[in-house]
């Protein structure tokens, strides 16, 4: 019925996911488990009149990591992830997730992984390293993360395989890079 809403002239401002899954990334920007407590039950109304809540799911699944992940950062601090991947080094490592790069031609597969200093994808044929104070911004849409490079006015963008790796990898991307950037 979705695939041919045109027909009926459904306007996207009456499409209810469309208005959840706005809603959704609004509450994201600014989370607190109210609006995520909201979401879901929104969700569940829609569920049984939409044919497929999938991916709202996992949006709402991410938002409830990344409210976790503010409860440890206030109490703990940023994670730290246990890896013995070779160009860690003796850096901490605080995320890692497996990403593509679909803006290379290659399109690689691999694995990105930040520590205090940098992150660093690994895979393809060659390890690509951006130290947080180099990188000008960090931002998502949806499930990809683009690193933004100052000095060289190039950008990278990853692909998270799901939300929540997309949402942790922006959320700890931020604190690294403000820790990190010099002032200008």
């Amino acid at each position: 019925m979705a695939l041919f809403g045109w027909l009926t002239r459904r306007s996207r401002a009456d499409d209810p996911l469309r208005n959840w899954r706005r809603d959704c990334e609004a509450a994201i920007g600014r989370p607190d488990a109210a609006a995520h407590a909201h979401l879901r039950e929104r969700l569940g109304a829609l569920a049984g009149s939409a044919e497929d809540v999938e991916v709202e799911q996992e949006m709402l699944d991410a938002l409830e990591t990344l409210l976790a992940l503010m409860d440890q950062l206030a109490a703990d601090g940023l994670p730290v992830v246990a890896t013995t991947h070779r160009v860690i080094g003796a850096e901490v490592c605080h995320f890692t997730a497996p990403v593509s790069m679909p803006e290379d031609p290659a399109q690689p597969s691999g694995r990105l992984l930040m520590t205090s200093s940098r992150a660093i994808f690994i895979g393809g044929p060659k390890a690509i390293s951006i130290p947080w104070h180099a990188a000008a911004d960090v931002m998502r849409r949806d499930r990809d993360l683009v690193i933004i490079r100052a000095d060289q006015q190039a950008l990278f963008r990853f692909r998270c395989n799901t939300y929540s790796d997309a949402l942790t990898a922006e959320f700890v991307a931020r604190r690294l890079r403000a820790s990190r950037r010099r002032p200008l």
